[in-house]
């Protein structure tokens, strides 16, 4: 067994013996360059992107994949229309991903409740399945639409076909839970639905499990598949949002829940947050938002090249300025271009060549103009 210690690749049993102070030294230095908050997340995402490979979702890792206005997910129906149309868009992102609840929910799915499904509920004619894809179209008076996803584990028969499905969620606590959340149920809807269609049998019943993350304590919830509510909740929804896609229309900001606000990853983009933002279109930035992570500016901007920092990105990511681009202030009164170089202000700033000739003329951001850091620019926007 060797280890890379300051360069040299020396065996553990004489590293002792052999290592000079400076190697040591150097050694140290380099491993302390490795464990950082950086390197975990370039590594984390790295080792997800590798992931989405392997399990031949490849599609997960693109940027700027904008998915049929037709076509939906069985996890995102049923929530804020304004919220999803941005997340469909790619809209970027204000918050970071919850990466260790996602962790969380993955290892309670498969390290606990798989395990429990498979050695206690299941007998011998009985068995559990990883997951089942399911592909489906949905005839409506507004025309198709299209339901596209993976269940849960699900209780199969000797011949695989499904019995029972499952859909696994889980909460920080679940200690005050009575009843299962409304989209949820409506996910496992479009299992029950898909399933059916998909084996050609009739599946009424599916259970919805929930667990804290405080405590791994447990609910259970037996859902019976509701035609009504199948109808007039889950399809009505999903014709709805695709219409607003469609039509290209900006949904209103009205939530389905009252917490949805509170945790949603485009606050400041809907008009919810701290900025004098509202009604924002998918594209671009907020410009007056410095809250974005690092790695969601980057993220976005790699997927649209043509977008460009704000201003406000610029001042607060100054080493992304050369290989992204800055947008530029413009004047509307006087034609006049500014760097972001010459602007202080985040929000609303006036014009300094309508000011010198003593009128005020507040400047906007053009998007048909960047500036790139090292630049020499004019007021009118010449280099």
């Amino acid at each position: 067994m060797t280890m890379v210690i300051g360069g040299r690749n020396l065996p553990v049993a004489i590293m002792a013996t052999e290592l000079h102070p400076s190697d040591v030294e150097t050694g140290a230095v380099e491993l302390k360059e490795k464990l950082s908050a950086e390197q975990f997340r370039d590594w984390y995402r790295e080792r997800q992107y590798r992931q989405n490979i392997e399990n031949g979702t490849p599609f997960f890792n693109e940027n700027g994949h904008v998915s049929n206005p037709e076509r939906h997910s069985p996890s995102q129906l049923v929530q804020c229309h304004r919220k999803m149309f941005y997340r469909q868009h790619n809209a970027p992102e204000e918050n970071s991903e919850p990466s260790g609840i996602y962790w969380f929910g993955t290892r309670f799915e498969e390290d606990i409740v798989f395990p429990f499904l498979e050695r206690w509920v299941t007998d011998r004619n009985a068995y559990v399945q990883n997951s089942i894809w399911v592909d489906f179209v949905v005839e409506t008076e507004g025309g198709k639409l299209r339901i596209k996803g993976a269940t849960d584990p699900v209780i199969v028969d000797r011949d695989a076909t499904p019995v029972l499905p499952t859909e696994i969620k889980t909460k920080s606590s679940v200690a005050n839970l009575s009843s299962p959340s409304r989209h949820h149920k409506a996910q496992l809807h479009a299992y029950l639905y898909g399933l059916s269609e998909k084996y050609e049998i009739k599946l009424t019943q599916g259970v919805l499990i929930y667990g804290g993350r405080d405590s791994l304590e447990t609910r259970f919830f037996h859902v019976k598949f509701d035609e009504q509510f199948w109808e007039d909740t889950v399809i009505r929804w999903a014709k709805d949002h695709t219409d607003y896609r469609l039509n290209e229309e900006l949904p209103p900001p009205v939530p389905e829940y009252d917490w949805e606000c509170k945790f949603c990853e485009y606050r400041e983009r809907c008009g919810k947050g701290e900025t004098s933002g509202e009604d924002y279109g998918a594209s671009g930035f907020v410009q007056e938002f410095s809250g974005y992570p690092i790695e969601k500016v980057v993220e976005y901007l790699e997927g649209y090249p043509d977008e460009y920092l704000t201003p406000t990105l610029a001042q607060q990511f100054p080493h992304l300025t050369e290989d992204y681009g800055v947008l530029r202030w413009y004047c509307r009164s006087c034609d006049s271009t500014v760097g972001v170089q010459g602007i202080t202000e985040s929000t609303d700033p006036l014009c300094p060549e309508c000011a010198d000739r003593g009128s005020i003329s507040h400047l906007k951001l053009r998007a048909d103009s960047r500036d790139n850091a090292g630049s020499t620019e004019s007021n009118d926007g010449e280099r």
